[in-house]
């Protein structure tokens, strides 16, 4: 019964994942392009910079919450920073790219460092929302959805942390390609589960961390966490 569970999660459900995200997206967009135009502008004074370096600094370095909370912004800032060098941490487990490795190192890039700061960063995220007045404003899935990516993060910071670091990490040391042969044979829909996957000693905790990926990925379209994406054309709303 778990293997055929783990084998759900590990191949099936990674494909209704990304198509839940995928055509999730799309109606989003559908729905705003279908939506009404709103009356005025929308934007605001004073526009600094040309609307090409004005739109990149509004979305990029959100002044806006460095001039309210200057605390809460360097929480974002180091989140988001952290999650781009998460992205390109996964890309070098589905292949070699060598711009990635233009400073050599293992991956993950951070040693650990990044798990740790997105795993604070979504926590302060979560209690932040207990407190007025954004307790107000929040519904249960805002909460759902930090907690899902805490655990999609926190097992995924064992898996590294475990290997890294551990008095066993010789023994649970897993080579890039192992991980690369299962991703990639998914991406060409020619999807493979070998024993190299399912023998590892923390193949649980892929597993899971896995699980609540999927589950972050299909929620992703339906939360608020959907604003990472239309930020530029919010921002250039805003320069028009």
């Amino acid at each position: 019964m778990l293997g055929y569970l783990s084998y759900f999660i590990l191949i099936p459900m990674v494909y209704i994942a990304f198509a839940t995200l995928i055509f999730g997206l799309i109606y989003k967009f559908y729905i705003i392009w279908k939506a009404p135009a709103p009356a005025g502008t929308g934007a605001i004074f004073p526009k600094k910079g040309s609307k090409v370096s004005g739109l990149i600094y509004d979305a990029m370095l959100v002044p806006m919450a460095y001039t309210k909370q200057k605390g809460f912004w360097f929480i974002i800032m180091f989140f988001h920073i952290a999650f781009f060098f998460l992205f390109l941490g996964h890309l070098e487990l589905i292949a070699d790219f060598k711009f990635i490795q233009i400073i050599p190192h293992r991956i993950f890039l951070g040693g650990g460092l990044v798990g740790i700061i997105l795993m604070l960063a979504t926590l302060y995220f979560l209690f932040r929302r207990f407190g007025t007045p954004y307790r107000e404003i929040s519904i249960p899935e805002d909460f759902v959805i930090l907690l899902v990516l805490f655990f999609c993060i926190l097992f995924g910071s064992i898996l590294h942390l475990a290997e890294r670091y551990s008095d066993w990490g010789a023994v649970l040391r897993v080579d890039a390609n192992v991980y690369r042969n299962w991703l990639q044979s998914l991406i060409w829909f020619k999807p493979q589960l070998s024993y190299t996957i399912t023998e590892l000693s923390h193949f649980t905790i892929l597993v899971l961390h896995v699980l609540f990926a999927n589950i972050f990925l299909m929620m992703f379209p339906f939360s608020k966490m959907i604003h990472s994406v239309f930020t530029f054309l919010a921002h250039y709303r805003k320069r028009n």
